[in-house]
């Protein structure tokens, strides 16, 4: 019987993270996952992506597990088709929110992701999609982005920096919503206390094994209660300067296959032993 490896779980993000900026994964990446299956460890998507814009992602790379998806606020069980667990942002709140902040910044632009398996993404007028390869239906007004129920709000401001914008919103919205910042031109407003952190700890839960014994990897801010909650965490070379900060190791960018660097090193140790948490230790807090 193989020894359990120090791991059970690799905890990858997609976007500047897992996936090249093409949307692909690399050969490399794809033979380093493998390799960490092989030694026990099971992977696990967590992602700012709702589930519709990640379905037909997962079925490319041959994922059948479960799948942390838009910010924390869906578990998403990729082999079934099945959405296990979704939370959603109350309506009411999330359009009081979007005015606190435009009371501090001026006006800004929204987008929702709808909630359910088959959710749209709707963007009012002005805004522009950061990812052009995400599916979205414009709508004419503001108040039909609420038409359906919704798991997060992506916000954009024609003027200040994602830093400053997710700053100004975290003092404007308070307990109405968590703020995260999730890449260029991507903050996004949630159902308040749920984040990636809270998805790794329910998915974690859902496969049986402790959130703690997770290795993460993720580039952006919205990654941090990922790598508070997992065991080590693992910011790539690309990764916001704060994520670099907290993070417990720095790899190399993904598209310098810095996923697979770490896991080739973390489960190629020889047969019958595996690489301890305490062995994972060089180029610590670059």
């Amino acid at each position: 019987m193989p020894i359990p490896p120090a791991y059970a779980l690799v905890a990858t993000d997609l976007d500047g993270t897992l996936l090249r900026r093409d949307d692909t994964v690399s050969p490399r990446t794809r033979a380093a996952l493998a390799l960490a299956a092989r030694a026990g460890a099971r992977h696990l998507v967590v992602t700012g992506r709702p589930v519709p814009g990640i379905r037909g992602l997962l079925a490319g790379l041959g994922y059948r597990g479960p799948a942390v998806c838009g910010q924390g606020t869906q578990l998403y069980d990729a082999g079934s088709g099945r959405l296990v667990r979704a939370l959603t942002l109350d309506r009411e709140a999330a359009d009081t929110a979007l005015g606190k902040i435009e009371a501090q910044v001026g006006p800004v632009f929204a987008a929702v992701d709808q909630d359910g398996a088959e959710g749209r993404t709707l963007i009012e007028p002005g805004y522009a999609m950061p990812h052009p390869t995400l599916p979205a239906q414009r709508t004419r007004h503001r108040h039909e982005l609420w038409a359906a129920p919704v798991v997060k709000v992506l916000v954009r401001h024609p003027e200040l920096t994602d830093d400053a914008l997710a700053e100004a919103a975290r003092g404007a919205v308070g307990d109405l919503a968590t703020v995260t910042l999730s890449g260029p031109g991507t903050v996004e407003l949630q159902p308040y206390g749920v984040d990636k952190g809270t998805g790794l700890a329910l998915a974690a839960e859902y496969l049986g094994v402790s959130a703690d014994s997770a290795i993460a990897f993720g580039d952006m801010p919205n990654d941090l209660p990922m790598f508070r909650t997992a065991g080590y965490g693992v910011a790539m070379a690309n990764a916001h300067p704060e994520l670099r900060a907290a993070a417990d190791e720095v790899t190399s960018s993904n598209e310098d296959d810095g996923v697979a660097a770490v896991l080739e090193r973390v489960f190629g140790a020889g047969p019958g032993r595996s690489v301890r948490r305490q062995a994972v230790q060089s180029d610590i807090r670059q």
